[in-house]
């Protein structure tokens, strides 16, 4: 695991966590069936902030896999909701 960073970048937080979600087959379909994204679209609009927040609110969303993303991408699970509200401010107003 590698030391948290000062000032972590929320996309990248975001990036690697998507990663982390897609790793296993069975989470990956969980998380296109709650977004409503499907495979396509995901490829396409993986980068932008909505489709960022929308990954780190459904890992927000079941605290079994927050917990087991933020050890396995060497983050804290508080690092990644600050993730989720720095990439839609709008969502925590």
């Amino acid at each position: 695991m590698r030391a948290p960073e000062t000032n972590p970048d929320p996309h990248q937080i975001a990036l690697r966590a998507l990663v982390w979600t897609l790793a296993e087959q069975d989470r990956a379909q969980r998380l296109l069936d709650t977004t409503g994204l499907d495979p396509d679209d995901l490829r396409a609009r993986a980068g932008e902030p909505a489709v960022l927040s929308a990954v780190l609110g459904f890992l927000e969303n079941y605290e079994p896999d927050l917990l087991a993303c933020a050890e396995d991408i060497g983050e804290s699970p508080n690092a990644i909701v600050a993730a989720r509200a720095a990439l839609d401010p709008e969502y925590f107003e």
